[in-house]
């Protein structure tokens, strides 16, 4: 065989070892071509395949048959990559400011901070990075290829340009294909265009000019659609980034992806610091100065408390709080690639989904069943199952219970050649949607009753099939045809009607009857199918219609509801004819009386900016490619808008990249789509994008309410310490009371407001505009108040205990014990900026409850165990000392209370007079 084929290959051998390595073709270039000139231009033999030294030369030239997703930088370099967060470079500014001030014991305690956050930023995204490699390994993709005359089963990332390809039902296409060989060959293109009707395919070239969309290159297999039906052989002529997959891969890799709101919110937070804190360090140099200080004792202490001015704590709460989140999301199915995505989540507004698989199950589902003699049944589920029922007013109709119902469903069943096995598909949706039927009917069974003497098959020209078949107890007696297909076709075929076991004569009344309820089912959004059956093809008997659908998944409409009372705008983008999108839509509670939708064409038509002016009322986006759905992101982006959107195919890809947060579908999920997105639903379930958006808000909250607790604290701390250098008293606490105090603000108890539980209605609150500052002006007053209460309050008992004018370790105890004591109240009322604290409960963070304890044992054991004592210069205090000062700094805590109730009842009021407002 090899020898016959040696003298047409050396027809198409190139001359110099240059050339050796074959051009890949296009696949539109490709579909023009005759089959023996793809052959010819890829130097390929159809039958005999390639050898395996050919294969190992073609390969070192085009590579693997795989998508390059970047050179895995060295471990070191994502480790020193996450130094450059600018709170993170702060820190490490004022550590050497400090280890040039020779303020050892600070510097060493910034630093250990910037390692601890630093460290678990890097382990969080090296996990995730981890379970993405393991989710990809999970299904490698297979094939079979034929290699010097021998059908191999293979891994499709060892193909190359001009190998032999054997196709057949339910397989993955290995990579771009031309199709030289294809009997009944359907495949489905929706993770690539969209389009959930699957595309018949031929091997005959197509002329110039009628191949110019995807979707019409009729020859042409792309790599990752699926075999529906039928059997094919195909010489690939695309692998990897080369193929139209590939196209999409590279255009998804030039988006850029854009920063996080909490990235931003940080990054303006630590400008804002440090803005604050060289203008500390300028006022007390210049009083200093003023006052006849020597200028570089003055720079020192205004370093050092610009220094402890600068919460080091707060880059280690937004990352432990965010990693918490991101370990949390996985316990709800769901992998966030990086921390701060799931932060955005909370401040998202708009989400855009693709419909098919996303929105909905991508299984064709019958929903409706019209009987010939007017009867109308409902049927439940979803998929290729048995789990659903078919109800006729209500009541369950099972087997042969209803002869109307179950002679479509018979029909149905008899005429198909789908067979579905432990949930999984063998054949074409609608069939499938068919044989599912059957099953909730417990009918299942009648396809092998019957022996099948002839088949007509579907084709797109004549949209019908039939077969011919005799029951097989019954082969003695005459066959019947059971034929579907497109009403208007099946009606041709029928001459009398069924009618509760007989037949009737079809009269024109009763055409048009069926033909309005064919109407009424198509504008449903419903896939029609009309059934009859008979003893001769021209005197069929007309039993009814089924509305099929690719239904919406269970939960996501209550999801839906929920996100759009809770102010997030949600926009399915499809491929999708408008009747179907519109169907779907309504569904969900999307589409409403008044809404609007929008068509690919219609936005080709447009640029970005006006697309901007009309994109916010358009719900619902039919017949929309990649470019479109890009151009939609984009152009939501361009009125300001936090854009998630999700997705499961190839053509969702660049969209998911250029979103704000772009989330992947897990098990229908393509490996480009992963790669794109930010986060990943494992269960591919809508709902968990609401868990995601309230984990989000809970997120933003936790770090909110840490900034009060720590900024209040900070400038408690400094105030006490700058009026008593600039009013040259005594200082009120000696350095080791300073170093302790400054372990409380960072550690345990102001740690622990990071992993506060989420509120259950943070969910309906509306997302957070993204240009607010962490440090809003609601914040900022609540810091300064709670601060003033900590500095009148300590300074009250300084000057309570020193009285004297001479400071023994008396007065510095009670002073340094006040100061602490105001603390854990302080952080009491900083955990909820919102809810009273009888209304959380005083132990429903555990954590916190336990940090607190910590602090206050410890504090403790500083006044009272002899060897702290000397060492923090304190001493034992009296019962009622306590007593004292636990009723002066719980005045914090309950002046916070008294805001808060102050904040709900003008809320309360403003929401009244808006309901007075809309009455009138």
């Amino acid at each position: 065989m090899l020898k016959k084929k040696a003298p047409l290959l050396a027809e198409c051998q190139p001359h110099s070892e240059d050339e050796t390595m074959v051009p890949v073709l296009t696949s539109k270039k490709a579909s023009e071509l005759p089959v023996n000139e793809v052959a010819c231009a890829l130097q390929a033999d159809l039958q005999f395949g390639l050898s395996h030294d050919e294969v190992s030369r073609r390969r070192a030239y085009h590579g693997w048959n795989e998508f390059d997703i970047s050179e895995d930088e060295p471990l070191w370099k994502k480790y020193i990559s996450q130094f450059k967060d600018p709170l993170i470079m702060l820190l490490l500014a004022s550590a050497v400011i400090s280890v040039l001030m020779h303020q050892f014991d600070d510097a060493v305690s910034i630093t250990v901070a910037i390692i601890i956050v630093v460290t678990v930023a890097f382990v969080q995204e090296y996990r995730s990075e981890k379970s993405l490699e393991e989710l990809g390994k999970l299904v490698p993709p297979e094939c079979h290829c034929v290699r010097e005359g021998q059908l191999e089963h293979m891994l499709a990332r060892e193909l190359v340009p001009g190998d032999t390809v054997c196709l057949s039902v339910g397989e993955r296409v290995p990579a771009d294909l031309r199709l030289f060989e294809a009997v009944d060959l359907s495949l489905d293109e929706s993770s690539l265009t969209g389009e959930t009707t699957p595309c018949s395919k031929t091997s005959a070239p197509q002329p110039p000019g009628t191949n110019g969309d995807l979707t019409s290159r009729s020859n042409i297999a792309f790599m990752g659609t699926l075999v529906r039906c039928g059997k094919a052989k195909g010489i690939v002529i695309g692998t990897g980034e080369n193929s139209e997959f590939g196209e999409v891969f590279k255009m998804m890799q030039a988006e850029e992806a854009p920063k996080t709101p909490l990235q931003k919110s940080m990054d303006l937070l630590g400008k804002q610091l440090s803005l604050y804190s060289f203008g500390i360090i300028g006022v007390i140099m210049m009083v200093g100065w003023l006052q006849g200080k020597h200028i570089l004792d003055m720079f020192t202490i205004g370093v050092s408390l610009a220094v402890a001015a600068i919460p080091e704590g707060l880059p280690i709460v937004v990352t432990v709080t965010l990693a918490l989140g991101v370990m949390r999301m996985v316990k709800k199915r769901a992998i966030v690639k990086k921390l701060p995505i799931v932060e955005t989540l909370g401040c998202c507004n708009v989400i855009c989904s693709d419909k098919t698989g996303t929105l909905t199950k991508n299984e064709m589902t019958v929903t409706h069943i019209f009987t010939s003699d007017g009867q109308h049944a409902e049927v439940t589920g979803v998929g290729y199952n048995s789990s659903g029922e078919v109800l006729l007013d209500g009541e369950v109709v099972h087997g042969f219970s209803n002869m109307s119902i179950s002679k479509i469903v018979e029909a149905g069943c008899v005429c198909n050649d789908a067979v579905i096995r432990n949930g999984t598909l063998m054949g074409r949706p609608t069939e499938g949607a068919l044989v599912a039927l059957a099953m909730k009917m417990g009918l299942e069974s009648l396809q092998q009753e019957f022996v099948r003497l002839e088949e007509i098959p579907f084709s797109s020209e004549q949209k019908w099939m039939a077969v011919r078949c005799v029951h097989r107890t019954q082969q003695d007696k005459p066959a019947v045809f059971f034929v579907k297909g497109a009403f208007e076709q099946v009606i041709r075929f029928c001459t009398t009607y069924h009618s509760k076991g007989v037949s009737l004569p079809l009269t024109n009344q009763q055409r048009e009857l069926y033909q309005q309820q064919k109407s009424y089912m198509g504008t449903a959004g419903l896939r029609v199918l009309a059934f009859a059956s008979g003893g001769e093809m021209g005197a069929l008997t007309f039993l009814g219609l089924v509305g099929i659908i690719d239904p919406p998944r269970a939960g996501v409409k209550d999801a839906v509801v929920t996100l759009i009372s809770s102010g997030v705008a949600v926009k399915m983008i499809t491929g999708d004819s408008q009747e179907t999108a519109v169907a779907i839509a309504s569904r969900l509670g999307l589409y409403t009386k008044g809404s609007q939708c929008l068509s690919g064409e219609e936005v080709d038509l447009m640029d970005i900016q006006q697309l901007s002016q009309i994109v916010s009322r358009i719900v619902v986006f039919f017949r929309a490619s990649p470019r479109h759905k890009l151009k939609i992101v984009k152009s939501l982006q361009n009125l300001g808008a936090v854009v998630a959107m999700t997705g499961d195919g190839v053509n969702d890809a660049v969209a998911l990249k250029a979103a704000d947060i772009g989330v992947a579908m897990g098990q229908t999920g393509t490996d480009v789509c992963k790669e794109a997105a930010d986060m990943i639903l494992v269960d591919d379930d809508f709902q968990t994008i609401m868990s995601a958006i309230e984990e989000g808000k809970g997120i933003y909250n936790n770090i909110k309410n840490f900034v009060r607790f720590q900024l209040s604290t900070s400038i408690a701390a400094l105030t006490l310490i700058s009026l008593a250098t600039l009013m040259n008293f005594p200082n009120p606490l000696n350095a080791m009371q300073i170093l302790w105090i400054n372990i409380i603000m960072d550690g345990p108890p102001a740690q622990s407001l990071g992993v506060e539980p989420v509120d259950g209605d943070v969910i309906r609150k509306p997302p957070r505009n993204v240009r607010d500052s962490i440090l809003t002006r609601n914040l900022i007053v609540k810091v300064l108040v709670s601060a003033f209460i900590i500095v009148c309050g300590t300074l009250f008992v300084f000057w309570r205990e020193l009285r004297d004018n001479e400071i023994t370790p008396r007065d510095t105890t009670m002073t340094f014990t006040c100061f602490v004591f105001f603390d854990m109240f302080n952080a009491l009322s900083s955990r909820s900026q919102t809810r009273m604290v009888h209304e959380m409960g005083l132990c429903s963070n555990r954590t916190f409850c336990y940090a607190v304890l910590g602090s206050i044992m410890g504090q403790l054991l500083v006044i009272y165990f002899p060897p702290l004592q000397r060492v923090f210069q304190t001493e034992s205090l009296s019962i009622l000392d306590l007593l004292f000062l636990v009723g002066l700094t719980s005045s914090v805590c309950v002046v916070s209370e008294v805001i808060k109730k102050l904040e709900r009842w003008r809320e309360g009021e403003k929401a009244e007079a808006a309901d007075t407002f809309h009455d009138v």
